[in-house]
């Protein structure tokens, strides 16, 4: 059994024993959620499968507590709120923007990037790096920022 898949049973048992509603819930839901994809995949996951998992989940998290917040249902929202900081402990620690930036230019030099038109090489060699440890979306925007002022 995966190393993910063991902590999130015994964080399982932990939540059961403090009567942690939210991370009981929480840990019930990845659980169910990692065992649909094993039965769709006809295999165990990987830690990057496991990863992207959790991603997924955080994603709908983060909708689901902004909508909360335009329904004035507040109580909902704190509830998300608690269960996105849950799900980010699965995550692995995120780059500083310092690394990130020494990762771009490393990343300009070694393929030899000449324009904004080449800007997906870049991001696509830093994530595929760094899986799950970037946000793409702020990776993309530093990396254009970087070659328009080239």
């Amino acid at each position: 059994m995966a190393d993910f898949k063991e902590k999130l049973q015994d964080g399982l048992k932990e939540a059961l024993k403090q009567k942690d509603h939210v991370r009981l819930s929480l840990y019930r839901m990845l659980l169910t959620s990692i065992k649909n994809k094993e039965v769709e995949k006809i295999r165990p996951l990987t830690e990057d499968e496991f990863i992207a998992v959790v991603k997924t989940s955080i994603k709908q998290h983060v909708e689901s507590i902004e909508s909360f917040k335009k329904g004035d249902r507040a109580d909902l929202a704190e509830r998300e709120e608690k269960e996105l900081s849950i799900l980010k402990e699965f995550m692995p620690s995120q780059l500083s923007e310092d690394e990130v930036s020494r990762e771009i230019e490393e990343a300009i030099v070694s393929l030899q990037v000449h324009g904004q038109k080449e800007m997906g090489k870049v991001i696509k060699f830093i994530l595929e790096k760094y899986p799950g440890r970037i946000d793409g979306k702020v990776l993309s925007g530093m990396v254009l920022k970087r070659l328009s002022s080239k």
